[in-house]
């Protein structure tokens, strides 16, 4: 079974948010990453790869995702600790609020980032 995970690739004026992980997190202590997290059971199971996106962006960074997030890409890959992941990625060009690391046990700092920029980061990681 895989744990299935969403991502949002945030995006405003050719710039991607992105965090640096906590180093207290389980997977990928410290590196840089899109905001996102793994999907819940919920009651309501329609549109649940977009409210798991909405939910993780407030949780970790305190934006309001609006609109419809759009799908880029899925891909797969192990976690630390060896867990079959598939991971799902979505453009997120409306929301509302300004980033701010909400907890910092999950978030120790935010950048915005041109893609140029995040592929020259040594710790950026795709999940």
């Amino acid at each position: 079974m895989f744990i299935v995970n969403t991502e949002a690739a945030i995006y405003r004026e050719g710039r991607y948010l992105l965090c640096k992980r906590s180093e207290k997190e389980d997977h990928a202590p410290g590196g840089i990453a899109l905001i996102g997290g793994k999907v819940e059971m919920e009651e309501v199971p329609s549109d649940i790869l977009e409210r798991t996106i909405a939910r993780e962006v407030a949780e970790e960074v305190g934006l309001v995702i609006e609109g419809q997030p759009r799908y880029v890409h899925s891909t797969s890959f192990l976690t630390d600790q060896g867990e079959p992941v598939v991971n799902v990625i979505f453009l997120c060009e409306e929301f509302s609020g300004e980033p701010y690391a909400v907890s910092a046990d999950e978030v120790a700092a935010l950048y915005w980032m041109t893609p140029e920029e995040v592929y020259e980061q040594p710790d950026a990681r795709s999940f």
